[in-house]
């Protein structure tokens, strides 16, 4: 028999991790994070994440470098960045995005890694 337990997250409660995001629900092979960023005073490091992860831009703007490509994120938009590609944000102006990631980011603490 499976699982049938319903997961809910407050959001008033959510943990937030090191890089400013907070965690979201968390299932078995996927899980979600909130971004709230300001433009920062210098661009984000460049990483390779050993998970896939797809988004939403709920408001704002921000440039993703990914392996040779830029893409302009606006509100609306979604992405996917394919496990293992090197990419980065810079963020444009106050950025808010919903990220899923398969399989969970912070699982052993993987999205904490630089």
């Amino acid at each position: 028999m499976s699982d049938t337990t319903i997961i809910k997250v407050d959001g008033a409660h959510s943990p937030q991790g090191a890089q400013g995001q907070y965690y979201l629900a968390e299932g078995v092979g996927v899980s979600m994070r909130l971004w709230r960023e300001e433009p920062p005073e210098a661009d984000k490091p460049e990483a390779a994440r050993d998970y896939e992860t797809v988004g939403y831009v709920i408001s704002g703007r921000a440039e993703l470098h990914s392996e040779g490509q830029t893409v302009l994120l606006e509100r609306g938009d979604s992405w996917v960045i394919p496990k293992g590609a090197r990419h980065r944000y810079k963020i444009l102006s106050t950025f808010t995005a919903v990220e899923a990631t398969h399989p969970p980011a912070q699982v052993h603490g993987r999205d904490e890694l630089g």
